[in-house]
């Protein structure tokens, strides 16, 4: 193979191994209080996350609640009284998607607690190792298929931010139009009140015989 392949192809499977990376999310939960964390994913993409509660106690670990809801309310994950837990689903419709998580009552005298959020979606999600088995690929091959994978993500998220900005075109030529029609009628009604002002003035200078 020539050096001038081999380069392109190792950029390529770095950049492919970059996009399928996932972060993990360090959460401090207060003695009382909320935290959230969302992200802005749109319609059909697969979500999966992992949760933990880190404690420095060897002893009992503390617990927590977390709700996930989807941009319009609706839930779709709700746990109480657990230390760790897993959830996975696929977004109904675009938006954010929000997961809280807070310490549960019996534990709000211990102070601070650290959770650890695993959270994946898209491409990112899917279980390499069960496409690598049923296809009987690996190696640079399956690097490639990730890569592929990756690709296609990214081309539906060019494909949903082309849509967001033709809304917000949308949305901004409307309120254009309105500002315009609203300047228009204020306008309008500026000239009609000042036209009528000096037809009263005229009518009350002629009764009082001054012009």
């Amino acid at each position: 193979m020539e050096m001038g392949v081999v380069v392109p192809l190792l950029w390529a499977l770095w950049i492919g191994s970059n996009v399928l990376r996932s972060e993990c999310v360090w959460l401090n939960l207060p003695a009382s209080g909320t935290k959230c964390v969302s992200e802005e994913i749109h319609n059909n993409v697969v979500v999966l996350a992992d949760y933990v509660v880190v404690s420095d106690d060897h002893g009992r670990v503390p617990t927590i609640s977390v709700k996930v809801t989807s941009p319009y309310g609706s839930i779709f994950y709700q746990r109480e009284n657990v230390s760790h837990g897993q959830f996975a689903f696929t977004t109904l419709e675009a938006g954010n998607y929000l997961a809280c998580f807070w310490v549960d009552g019996h534990n709000q005298g211990a102070g601070e607690i650290s959770v650890n959020l695993d959270w994946k979606t898209g491409i990112a999600a899917k279980d390499w190792e069960s496409v690598a088995r049923k296809e009987k690929i690996e190696g640079v091959e399956l690097e490639l298929r990730k890569l592929e994978g990756a690709v296609e993500a990214i081309h539906e998220n060019l494909l949903y931010l082309k849509s967001r900005e033709a809304e917000m075109r949308t949305v901004s030529e409307k309120t254009n139009a309105r500002v315009a029609w609203f300047s228009i009628m204020s306008l309008g009604i500026c000239i009609g009140v000042s036209a009528l002002q000096l037809w009263h003035l005229k009518r009350y200078f002629q009764k009082k015989k001054l012009i």
